[in-house]
């Protein structure tokens, strides 16, 4: 067995495995200080890179200031209630911290749970912690000062319990997923209602809302007429507790016909509204409701008037230019059709990826749709996901009809701080190489760059906030500037969105893949950008871009992708240890695992230039 870290990072056990293995045989994800200094990285000694370490500094450098509260807490815990605190995969620990918004570390060689953060954060971990720990051996005993304006408390029917919580729990962990929330049956005071039980559910004001009407939603397809009981209750909870005092909920109630037209197919145009107009969208029975703040309650009521209008005729949206929420694209008669699509296709597709609603605008007895004319499609929306789906009907637009958007634009570069679009023009060589095959290297750089990425013609459209803009810029000028050889980068510690690595010598190849194919794997399995580049001193090593730091479970992010790269060094390194280089290549078990693995010929040969490794396609 050879030991080998390449960063501080491990994976995490399953619960089952921390209490089959036990304390003394189980995995310590969370090594003590000393144990850390004891640990040398045998790949930072194989890549002679003169102490440096694997990973950057940068990772520490986007963190939010600390609150003036903020402390460590600690708790003993047993052996069996690790197990529930980490949960599969360490989920279940991850979990608790983002609903209580506290850094939770578990030390499972002394069984101790650190919990930091503000004095409330750290007071709400360790209720979550208890209460997870108390499921193990029973219901869970709910008191008076459970309470710190994150709970909310609904009564379940009996009959309803198991279809609510679903087969293993598998529906109220789903809620929890979706709306950020713990969730879990207690009892309260003397104990249980045998008609009833009492579901609670911890999170902020909208998490809480949206997971409660969820399981309402349910209750109401089990157990019919449930809601009208507990209307008044429903209804006025939480009202103005928000920051903006104007918290609340509307409702609106359907016919038959009418329920499955504003659910639409699997929910989609429910969702459609939920996220175009940022309130809390759901139907309990025939009865909409629309929850959160006094403009966002406006907005998904008048969303849903203009759903309905369209099955009468025309809709037209006076006013719109005076609007925040709406932006409004002329389309070329000849292109309606193309953006649409069949039976609507393409413009759904569009409004699910961006969390749009659209609609094509006409007046009543308007013509427009004559040779040469153009119609008006209004996007309704947040201004990101609006300028998100507006570029890429105006991409659109100019495959269809070239020049339409593009004849006589120019460069421009923005110094608003703020959200806003540059745009960069291409050459023809140029923009195939940026778009990749089926736009897989846009769709690349956008996500690491966390802007907005559209190519309209031969102009780059990059919108986002300035620190967005400008990482787009670059991930795009470096990719550019690989096509003619290496590419030098330097003070990489200074920057909050890359994390380098370096790589043993002997493990580069298997690490880029045949022309890069194994960096183009991990980039697509994580949402980063990856490639081999030249420091200050001209040394090689692997830089992972992303704006997105990652987590120990999270399977995105730059965390993400040093585990799959430290998971790849390991392998190559046992399979030299053990049988030694000459044919470690081709004969490693572990390696025809998949295809997207598998070693072409021409890997075998063996390469002396170490730049073409990580050339793109």
């Amino acid at each position: 067995w050879l030991k080998v870290r390449v960063f501080q990072q491990c994976s995490e056990p399953t619960a089952g495995s921390l209490v089959a293995m036990g304390r003394d045989d189980s995995r310590d994800r969370s090594r003590s200080r000393g144990d850390r200094k004891d640990d040398r990285s045998r790949s930072r000694d194989r890549s002679k890179s003169r102490g440096k370490d694997s990973r950057s500094p940068s990772r520490d450098g986007g963190r939010q200031k600390k609150p003036d509260d903020y402390g460590v807490d600690t708790m003993k815990i047993t052996d069996d209630d690790a197990a529930f605190i980490l949960g599969k995969g360490g989920k279940t620990k991850e979990k608790i911290s983002r609903v209580s918004e506290a850094e939770i570390e578990l030390f499972e060689r002394d069984l101790i749970l650190e919990i930091r953060g503000s004095k409330l954060q750290r007071r709400r971990a360790k209720k979550y912690a208890e209460g997870v720990m108390a499921q193990r051996t029973g219901p869970v005993s709910i008191t008076a000062d459970y309470d710190d304006e994150d709970l909310t408390m609904l009564m379940v029917p009996q009959e309803a319990v198991g279809f609510v919580t679903g087969r293993a729990g598998n529906f109220l962990r789903t809620i929890e997923e979706e709306w950020n929330t713990l969730m879990f049956f207690c009892e309260v005071g003397s104990g249980r209602n045998k008609d009833y039980e009492k579901l609670a559910i911890f999170g902020a004001i909208r998490a809480r809302r949206g997971a409660e009407l969820k399981v309402l939603s349910a209750v109401e397809t089990k157990v019919p007429g449930y809601y009208d009981k507990i209307k008044d209750e429903v209804l006025n909870r939480d009202k103005g507790r928000d920051e903006t005092g104007t918290w609340g909920t509307d409702t609106m109630t359907f016919q038959d016909d009418e329920l499955s037209y504003a659910l639409g197919k699997q929910g989609g145009t429910r969702k459609k509204l939920e996220r175009s107009s940022e309130a809390i969208v759901q139907y309990v029975g025939h009865t909409a409701f629309f929850s959160g703040t006094r403009t966002v309650r406006k907005k998904a009521r008048e969303y849903m008037k203009w759903l309905f209008e369209q099955l009468e005729g025309p809709v037209y949206v006076d006013g719109w230019e005076d609007r925040d929420d709406c932006t409004v694209v002329d389309v070329p008669s000849d292109c309606i059709g193309y953006i649409t699509g069949a039976r609507r296709a393409t413009l759904g597709a569009m409004e699910e990826e961006w969390g749009v609603l659209m609609f094509f605008m006409n007046k009543s007895g308007d013509g427009g749709k004559g040779r040469g004319g153009s119609e008006k499609l209004i996007i309704c929306g947040p201004q990101r996901a609006r300028r998100g789906a507006e570029l890429k009907v105006m991409s659109g637009v100019e495959t269809k009809s070239p020049g339409f958007f593009t004849r006589g634009v120019r460069e421009k570069t923005s110094n608003v701080k703020g959200f806003d679009t540059d745009r960069l023009i291409f050459k023809d060589d140029e923009l195939s190489y940026s778009l990749g095959k089926q736009g897989t290297t846009r769709k690349k750089l956008e996500g690491a760059a966390g802007a907005i990425l559209e190519y309209v013609g031969h102009v780059a459209f990059i919108g986002g906030t300035m620190k967005e803009r400008k990482r787009c810029r670059e991930f795009l000028s470096w990719l550019l500037a690989q096509r003619r050889g290496s590419v030098t980068i330097t003070n990489v510690g200074q920057r909050d969105d890359a994390t380098e690595m370096h790589i043993p010598e002997n493990c580069k190849g298997w690490v880029t893949g045949n022309r890069g194919s194994e960096l183009r794997r991990m980039e697509a399995e994580t949402g980063t950008y990856m490639f081999m580049a030249l420091d200050e001193r001209g040394e090689e090593r692997l830089i992972i871009f992303c704006h997105d730091p990652g987590s120990k479970t999270s399977p995105t992010g730059r965390m993400a992708a040093e585990r799959l790269v430290n998971e790849m060094i390991q392998e190559k390194l046992r399979d030299d240890g053990g049988r030694g280089r000459s044919d470690s290549r081709g004969r490693s078990p572990s390696r025809r695992r998949s295809d997207s693995r598998r070693r072409s010929p021409s890997r075998r040969r063996g390469r002396s230039d170490s730049r073409s490794r990580s050339r793109r396609r």
